[in-house]
């Protein structure tokens, strides 16, 4: 048995002790095979050592070392993966204090202030490709609160800039996305985190912290008024059939709109106890079905092509096995680009009955 840092565990390890948070809550339980994703976690609730029993790194066989390796393993073992990782979790825990700050002194900080929160993690992403390859690649589905709406705030920001909005709209629209969801906290964690279905009684109280956030938010004379809206507004949607108002598209506020495109990708990109993580080709796709009635048809179009174009050139699995390059997008179906295989190409357009499963 030996105890290393976080920073070294490697996929492959084995668990020698319960890894625990300061709390007492359980992470990981004992002699479990480690993953990236357990990985994360344990580097998520800012544990600095872990017991392992003894390790040795796996010998490469011939097909190991001639193997490309896949998305997730390209974009974890770099050391930039490693650093974001670090100031996420770092991200997440200033988000709590602030948070906290608000609820407990009764206090709000300085919109700067709330934006600093993810100032390193905008810094690191040298595009918005890393950026969303960072995102892909760091899912807890324990907090959906908290890591959630870090993951909000930098989509949002992201399609701030791709909208071109002014850099103070920008660290509004950055403090609105951070601040959406503080609703959530007025309702009991084992409802909100409940892993099954909810009853009519908890579905009821899970859809009122549109309005818990906004009531939270309004004494707060000096905070924008955009801020305050973006909790209220962000589960509206433009055909009238969102909640807490059943607004319509011109009556929700711009950021709110914004926001409610981010925290919709964020969630079906995230894992669920359900279901794993959904390829961002299938989101694309479910955006396309529906979107251009739900959302801002300006803030979704440019969404769902920034997004299509970030992975163009990208090694993609098909849903009939095969494996794939994107070649080309097609404006019109975003979500089923003409594809390179060996021996030819397809045009998932044409082929209803053929899509892209899942990034390689």
């Amino acid at each position: 048995m030996q105890t290393i840092k976080t920073s070294l565990l490697r996929e492959g390890m084995i668990t020698a002790a319960p890894v625990m948070t300061k709390k007492g809550l359980l992470v990981v339980d004992e002699d479990i095979t480690l993953t990236n994703a357990s990985i994360a976690r344990i580097a998520f609730y800012d544990i600095n050592r872990v017991e392992i029993h003894d390790y040795t790194e796996p010998e490469e066989n011939e097909d190991e070392s001639t193997s490309e390796p896949t998305y997730s393993q390209r974009i974890t073992s770099s050391p930039e993966f490693g650093q974001f990782q670090e100031d996420y979790t770092r991200a997440v825990n200033d988000l709590k204090n602030i948070i906290s700050f608000i609820l407990n002194d009764n206090n709000m900080p300085e919109e700067s202030k709330i934006c600093q929160t993810i100032r390193p993690l905008l810094k690191e992403a040298d595009s918005s490709i890393e950026m969303f390859d960072f995102l892909h690649n760091m899912r807890m589905n324990n907090d959906s609160i908290y890591a959630h709406s870090i993951n909000v705030a930098l989509i949002s920001n992201m399609l701030g800039k791709w909208l071109k909005l002014s850099e103070a709209d920008l660290n509004t629209l950055t403090a609105a996305s951070l601040l959406h969801d503080i609703g959530k906290t007025k309702i009991p964690s084992e409802i909100l985190d409940k892993p099954d279905r909810y009853t009519d009684e908890e579905f009821a109280l899970v859809r009122k912290h549109p309005t818990f956030g906004y009531e939270i938010l309004l004494p707060f004379e000096q905070l924008d008024p955009r801020i305050k809206n973006a909790a209220l507004m962000h589960h509206e949607r433009c055909d009238g059939k969102g909640y807490p108002q059943g607004l319509k598209h011109c009556e929700m506020d711009d950021f709110s709109q914004i926001i409610a495109i981010a925290d919709v990708y964020d969630a079906m990109t995230a894992a669920r106890s359900y279901r794993s993580p959904l390829c961002p080709f299938q989101v694309i796709a479910d955006f396309e079905l529906e979107g251009l009635q739900k959302y801002n048809p300006r803030y979704i179009l440019t969404f769902l092509e920034r997004i299509a174009y970030t992975y163009q050139n990208n090694r993609v699995l098909l849903t009939d096995g095969r494996s794939a390059n994107i070649i080309m997008l097609n404006r019109q179906f975003l979500s089923r680009p003409i594809v390179g295989i060996k021996g030819g190409t397809i045009d998932l357009s044409k082929t209803p009955d053929l899509r892209i499963q899942s990034l390689l």
